[in-house]
């Protein structure tokens, strides 16, 4: 099972581990996140992700997942990109996450490009009228 680190400002991680948990119906194992503020050292709170990435490697890879590119949470997760053992996505929003989570069994590549698919196919302009179920 692949592993996902959720690397963001504030508390936008837990808030998305909160709102998957809502949609898949109980708590994702292995999945952790390291909230990144303004008075942190990027240091230290690169030694709590390398932690965690140990914590979530069970032999089948960790997505991590982050939220600007350029920011420090990313700049974080991407010194931790081991390839084919730790991957890491920017631009993180709730329809990645739940690929990400339903995919997690099949090898890292693929859980990366289903992650990705679903976090563009999930940012759409809804216009009037428009039904959100189709």
């Amino acid at each position: 099972m692949i592993g996902i680190l959720i690397i963001s400002h504030g508390n936008l991680g837990d808030s998305l581990i909160h709102c998957a948990n809502h949609v898949m119906g109980e708590r994702p194992q292995h999945l952790l996140h390291l909230d990144v503020t303004i008075d942190d050292d990027p240091d230290i709170t690169m030694s709590k992700a390398l932690e965690l990435v140990e914590q979530l490697e069970c032999g089948d890879g960790v997505l991590v997942l982050s939220d600007i590119c350029g920011a420090t949470p990313c700049n974080i997760a991407s010194r931790l990109v081991n390839s084919g053992r730790v991957e890491c996505l920017a631009g993180v929003n709730l329809p990645m996450l739940v690929r990400a989570l339903t995919y997690r069994n099949e090898p890292l590549t693929v859980v990366v490009e289903k992650a990705l698919s679903g976090g563009r196919e999930g940012v759409m302009h809804i216009r009037p009228g428009a039904d959100c179920a189709e």
